[in-house]
């Protein structure tokens, strides 16, 4: 049941986090669940770890603070994947 949790989670941020970075037309759905589940762990250690913010450490979860931290987590892999030249 936790891997469902994870895939929808996953899907809901990748696609959020597409929508606030304007890569949307370019992603299929496997591509938002990999971009959400990726972002939401690299959200949780630079918010949460680096950073030190408590809260952070909901990313990835079905709660404001956690899809907030995810969706940050998410545009900021999509920024550095647009910086390799990976998404346009």
């Amino acid at each position: 049941m936790g891997w469902i949790v994870t895939i929808l989670a996953g899907a809901l941020i990748g696609w959020l986090a597409s929508k606030v970075m304007g890569t949307d037309a370019q992603q299929g759905a496997i591509a938002n669940i990999l971009v959400g589940i990726i972002g939401s762990a690299l959200g949780k250690w630079i918010f949460g770890d680096l950073l030190g913010i408590g809260s952070a450490y909901a990313a990835g979860g079905f709660s404001i603070a956690g899809l907030v931290f995810g969706i940050l987590g998410a545009v900021v892999l999509i920024f550095l994947l647009k910086m390799v030249g990976i998404f346009k």
